[in-house]
């Protein structure tokens, strides 16, 4: 998010597109038969409106980062088609876990520390994904034979707002939320001031995703519930 390369498309196409791509012509030649690809719903969109992401939307991705990931994804369909090795596709939304990194444990440290935090009247939706049941989907995705050649979103199943995830995570750590009600429109505009647009964002906008092909073609359920999840992340958190 602090991107300081001076051409930050063709470091991200370096590592995500040639890297990958190198990897996996590496595995098909080896007698892979099935690559598994942590992807980034980045790739959907930056944001959803009336209803939320699947893997069946056309992709609009909204940053670099997002792109290079899309453009590893041709690759290796491609790659599939040209040597027969299966390829599925996973689109995180944004995982956490214990000393989880960004947003998220900024967020955790404020709790702990007992700072006021504006954010107590926000209605937007925003799905998660614990770092275990997105393993838990990858293991998954192994060897299930619904899996092969496949694109699948993961979350932990249920959406909530900024406001309510605060709370929940106050709860897991057991450091109630202080949440001071500011209208998120006003939040948004204070951030563009400052040159926060994106951080305001990921706190102010929704961002949801369908997870009923990933339940319904694997058979596939979360493990732990978003509760668990912060949980076992507030229980694995150093400030």
């Amino acid at each position: 998010m602090a991107e300081m390369a001076l051409n930050p498309l063709d470091e991200f196409r370096r590592v995500n597109v040639q890297g990958t791509l190198n990897l996996a012509r590496q595995a098909a030649k080896s007698g892979v038969y099935r690559f598994v690809f942590i992807s980034s719903v980045g790739v959907n969109g930056a944001a959803t409106l009336k209803k939320p992401f699947t893997e069946e939307d056309q992709a609009q991705p909204h940053s670099l980062y997002a792109q290079s990931k899309y453009e590893a994804e041709l690759g290796l369909k491609a790659l599939a088609t040209e040597t027969g090795m299966e390829v599925v596709i996973i689109r995180p939304p944004l995982v956490y876990g214990p000393g989880a990194p960004g947003n998220f444990g900024s967020l955790m440290r404020w709790l702990q520390r007992g700072i006021p935090l504006p954010l107590g009247a926000i209605h937007n939706q925003r799905s998660l994904v614990a770092l275990d049941n997105l393993i838990d989907l990858i293991v998954t995705c192994i060897d299930h034979p619904g899996a092969a050649n496949q694109t699948f979103l993961v979350s932990d199943g249920e959406d909530v707002s900024t406001t309510e995830l605060l709370r929940r995570m106050g709860r897991a750590m057991n450091c109630p939320a202080r949440l001071v009600p500011v209208p998120a429109g006003f939040l948004k505009t204070a951030a563009a001031l400052l040159g926060k647009r994106d951080m305001a964002q990921r706190l102010c906008g929704s961002l949801q995703v369908d997870i009923r092909k990933t339940r319904e073609m694997l058979g596939w359920r979360p493990p732990l519930t978003l509760d668990q999840g912060l949980k076992k992340a507030g229980e694995g958190f150093r400030p």
